[in-house]
């Protein structure tokens, strides 16, 4: 099994590359949870997509980490990146978005693999259930929810994708621009809707198969055709997959990760951060040193 984590934001909100910080008690990158988390779990692929000039960088600071069993791959997410045939002669800077990140790992990729951000933390148990649900079933997507109201940040509103489900199937995920905490609810101010809290919330934890790569290369060509898309859109992993889903091509089931989720969207929530994982350190639920 593969975990695949994107890294290649820039921390616009943050103020720095928030997923090289170092959080953990003895300096780790969050990120080194999720690895750490996930290899308890058996999976034996960590693949990391990241900016050009962080590979090497990342690459050397994992791999003196890891178990030497652990298959490890670290690629750059380029503008260049296109399916065979597109061309592109901008200048754009900006990345081509989560669904062009995980392209990027078409050719290092052979089965089904878990996604997910670099700058979360998604808890424990969830990565035992996204392995349970890869080795049970050998077809079906699978988004990893959360609890909305306890997604959100003390310092300023974020955006979240709130899931609709019908039984243990997901029917779609809204994403919804705005999102804070009034009173006993949840307030979108970009469109004005309410929401008890009690959602199911997709914070980008996706178990996905091969048969993505298809579909966001052919997504890719027809997004790079746009003038005004290839100015400052991007083309998000949630979208492709919903996509499929409403085309009936792929089946996504949506299973409450029961976990505790945090980020760190905003410098404000480091402390909070730090303080989590040191707790969870010395409650002996990580190591220390993690490696």
């Amino acid at each position: 099994m593969t975990l695949l984590l994107m890294a290649a934001g820039s921390g616009s909100r943050y103020g720095k590359l928030k997923q090289f910080d170092d959080l953990g008690p003895e300096g780790e990158f969050l990120m080194e949870f999720a690895i750490y988390d996930a290899i308890q779990n058996n999976f034996e692929q960590i693949v990391v997509i990241t900016k050009k000039e962080n590979v090497s960088f990342l690459e050397e600071h994992l791999r003196q980490r890891l178990p030497d069993h652990i298959k490890l791959d670290v690629l750059a997410q380029e503008i260049s990146d296109l399916p065979k045939g597109v061309d592109y002669k901008g200048d754009r800077k900006k990345p081509w978005g989560t669904a062009h990140a995980v392209w990027t790992a078409r050719n290092v990729v052979n089965g089904p693999f878990v996604v997910l951000n670099a700058d979360d933390y998604y808890g424990q148990s969830v990565y035992k259930k996204a392995a349970d649900f890869i080795k049970s079933n050998n077809e079906a997507y699978a988004l990893l929810g959360y609890t909305l109201k306890n997604t959100l940040s003390e310092h300023g509103s974020v955006s979240r994708g709130v899931c609709k489900v019908d039984g243990d199937n997901l029917v779609s995920v809204n994403e919804r621009l705005k999102l804070v905490q009034h009173g006993n609810k949840i307030v979108d101010e970009d469109t004005g809707l309410e929401f008890t809290g009690e959602e199911q919330a997709s914070m980008n934890f996706w178990v996905c198969r091969p048969s993505i790569f298809d579909k966001i290369e052919s997504e890719l060509k027809i997004f790079l055709q746009d003038e005004d898309k290839i100015a400052t859109s991007e083309l998000y992993l949630p979208f492709m997959i919903q996509e499929m889903l409403q085309a009936n091509e792929v089946e996504v089931k949506c299973i409450p990760s029961g976990g505790e989720w945090f980020g760190v969207t905003y410098a404000s929530d480091k402390e909070k951060a730090v303080a989590n994982l040191k707790e969870k350190t010395e409650e002996g639920l990580y190591k220390t040193p993690l490696w």
